[in-house]
C-alpha cells in the first residue's frame, strides 16, 4: 500500500534565538492564528546507490521513525518548490512498490543506507479564520551521520515552511517577505539530504557536463537537449507505473524527441553509437504506443458518442464500448508495465546515461551552430516537403492516408530538430518549428480519424454479429470520415504557410 501527496515547501536558515526569533505571522495574508506543537524526535535513514543516482536526479528515499507519517518516503522532484512524496508503511525492508518507482533512477543498482539524519522539531501551524491549517513552520535542530564506518558528521539548524494541501501557493511569498524582514534568508541547500551529503563528505551525485564540450558549440546545444529529455524520460516512469493521466503519452513523446535528436544531429554524435540507442527507443515507444493509442481511441469514440442525441443511439452502444475498452485496455497496460520491468529497458536507461556523460562527439560538435544546426533543420524540411508533395498527389483513399501519416512523422522530426536548435538560432527557427507543429497537429487529427474509422467498423461488425443494431456505429464512422475529409481540404493552406520560403531564408545564409 502506498499513498501520494504533493509537497510544496521552502527552506531557510534558522533565526537567531531559535523559536523566540520567529516573527509573529498572525495577520499575514489569510493567517488568523498560530499554534505551536512539538517537540518531535525524527530519525531518518536515507538510502541511495553507491554512485548516488537518486541524489543526482534530485530524488530522495528514506525510512523514518517519529512524527505522524513514520514510514518509507520516496520524494520525486516537481516544478518550482514542489515535490511528490510517495509514502509506504514502516517496515524493515524497502517496500517493493517504492523500489519499482525508483527503478528508472537507480537502473537496478543496489540501494544501501547512506546517511542518518536525526531532527528535533518544533512546529508552528498557521491557521485561517475557520481554524484550518494553511501551512506549517518547522524549526529543526539537525544532526547527520554518514553510514560509512569512517564517515563524517554534521550539525545545523533549519527552518522549513510547508503548505498544507489545497493552500494557495501565494502564502509562501507573503510569509517569506515577513521572514526576510527579520533577517531570515533561504538556505543554501535544497534539502536536508543535500546538506548532509555535502557536510559529511559523502558527495552530491551531480552530473556535470563533459569537459571536452565547448560552450556555445553545436555539441553543447545538442547535449543540453539530450540531458533534458533523458531526465524527462526518467521522471515519467513512476507516473506510467501508476497509470497517471497523460503519463504514457508524455513518456512516448520523450522517446520520439530523443530519437529525432539523435537522427537529425548525426554530424554532432557518432551514429555507430547512437543508432543502436535509437533502435531501443523505438522499441520502448512501441511498447508505450499500444497503451496510448487505446487511450486516444477511448476518449475520442466516447466523446463522439456522448455528443449524439439519445434518439440516434440504438442498442447497447455504451456497454459494448466499455467492454471493448476494458478487455483491450487491460492487455495493453500490462504490456507497458512488463516492458518497464525488463532488463532491456534498464540497459536502455544505462545507454542513455552513458550517452550524456560520455558523448561520442564528431567533428561537427565543435563547429558553428549557424552552419551545422541550421543545415540539420533544413534537411528535415526537405524530407517533409517530399513527403507532403507525394501524399497530396495521391488520389483520395488509403494511399493518400498512408502518405499523410508519413508526412506527419516528418513534420514531427522537423519540429523536434527546431526545438534543439532554438537556443542557438532563436526566432527564425522557432517560427519554422511553430508552423511544423501546426501541420503536425492537423495531420495527427487526420490520422486519429483514420484509425477511429477502422475501430468503429470493427465494433459495428461485432454488434451486428451479436444481433444488435449497428446503426450508431455506422453513424460514428461517417462522422469520422467526414472529419478526415475536412482535414484534407484544409491541408493545402496549412502546408503553404509551413513551406513559406521566408521561414527558411534566415537559415540558408
Amino acid at each position: 500500500m502506498t499513498q501520494s501527496k504533493r509537497e510544496t515547501e521552502r527552506k531557510y536558515e534558522p533565526p537567531s534565538g531559535g523559536v523566540a526569533g520567529l516573527p509573529d505571522l498572525t495577520g499575514v495574508g489569510p493567517v488568523a492564528s498560530v499554534t505551536t506543537a512539538g517537540p518531535e524526535e525524527l530519525d531518518a535513514v536515507y538510502h541511495d546507490t553507491e554512485d548516488l543516482r537518486l541524489a543526482g536526479s534530485s530524488a530522495t528515499l528514506r525510512r523514518r521513525t517519529g512524527g505522524q507519517d513514520a514510514g518509507w518516503h520516496l520524494k520525486l522532484p516537481l516544478a518550482g518548490d514542489s515535490r511528490e512524496e510517495v509514502w509506504a508503511p514502516l517496515s524493515d525492508d524497502l517496500p517493493e512498490a517504492l523500489r519499482e518507482l525508483a527503478l528508472s533512477r537507480t537502473r537496478g543498482a543496489r540501494l544501501r543506507p547512506l546517511v542518518r539524519i536525526r531532527s528535533t522539531r518544533v512546529v508552528r501551524q498557521l491557521r485561517d479564520a475557520k481554524g484550518r491549517v494553511l501551512a506549517e513552520l518547522s524549526l529543526d535542530e539537525v544532526r547527520a551521520d554518514s553510514a560509512a564506518a569512517a564517515g563524517g558528521c554534521a550539525e545545523w539548524g533549519e527552518l522549513e515552511v510547508e503548505l498544507a494541501d489545497g493552500a494557495d501557493t501565494g502564502l509562501l511569498d507573503v510569509v517569506e517577505k515577513k521572514l526576510r524582514k527579520k533577517g531570515i534568508v533561504r538556505a543554501d541547500s535544497p534539502s536536508k539530504l543535500a546538506r548532509a551529503l555535502r557536510d559529511t563528505g559523502v558527495g552530491d551525485g551531480t552530473v556535470r557536463p563533459p569537459s571536452d564540450v565547448v560552450a556555445g558549440s553545436p555539441g553543447s546545444y545538442v547535449l543540453a537537449y539530450l540531458r533534458d529529455q533523458v531526465a524527462e524520460l526518467v521522471a515519467w516512469d513512476p507516473a506510467v507505473r501508476r497509470d497517471l493521466p497523460e503519463a504514457v503519452h508524455r513518456m512516448r513523446v520523450t522517446c520520439r524527441r530523443l530519437r529525432s535528436c539523435l537522427r537529425s544531429y548525426r554530424p554532432v554524435l557518432d551514429r555507430r553509437v547512437t543508432d543502436p540507442v535509437r533502435a531501443e527507443l523505438q522499441w520502448l515507444a512501441g511498447e508505450l504506443g499500444a497503451t496510448r493509442d487505446q487511450e486516444v481511441l477511448r476518449e475520442r469514440v466516447g466523446a463522439a458518442l456522448d455528443g449524439l442525441p439519445d434518439d440516434l443511439v440504438l442498442g447497447p452502444v455504451a456497454a459494448r464500448l466499455r467492454v471493448w475498452d476494458v478487455s483491450r485496455g487491460d492487455d495493453v497496460r500490462s504490456r507497458t508495465r512488463e516492458a518497464l520491468d525488463t532488463p532491456r529497458y534498464l540497459r536502455l536507461l544505462d545507454a542513455l546515461d552513458t550517452l550524456v556523460r560520455r558523448p561520442p562527439l564528431r567533428a561537427g560538435a565543435a563547429g558553428k551552430p549557424a552552419r551545422t544546426m541550421a543545415r540539420a533543420v533544413l534537411k528535415e524540411y526537405v524530407r517533409l516537403a517530399g513527403r507532403m508533395d507525394h501524399a497530396l498527389a495521391q488520389p483520395a483513399g488509403r494511399e493518400r492516408e498512408t502518405g499523410l501519416h508519413e508526412a506527419r512523422k516528418a513534420a514531427k522530426k522537423l519540429r523536434y530538430a527546431a526545438e534543439v536548435t532554438r537556443p542557438a538560432l532563436g526566432k527564425p527557427v522557432a517560427r519554422l518549428g511553430k508552423r511544423a507543429k501546426a501541420l503536425q497537429r492537423l495531420l495527427g487529427e487526420h490520422q486519429d480519424a483514420v484509425v477511429a474509422q477502422d475501430t468503429l467498423r470493427g465494433l459495428g461488425v461485432a454488434a451486428h454479429g451479436a444481433g444488435e443494431s449497428a446503426f450508431t456505429w455506422g453513424l460514428l464512422h461517417g462522422l469520422e470520415r467526414a472529419g478526415a475529409d475536412a482535414v484534407q481540404r484544409s491541408l493545402p493552406g496549412v502546408w503553404r504557410a509551413a513551406s513559406d520560403p521566408a521561414l527558411r531564408a534566415p537559415l540558408e545564409h
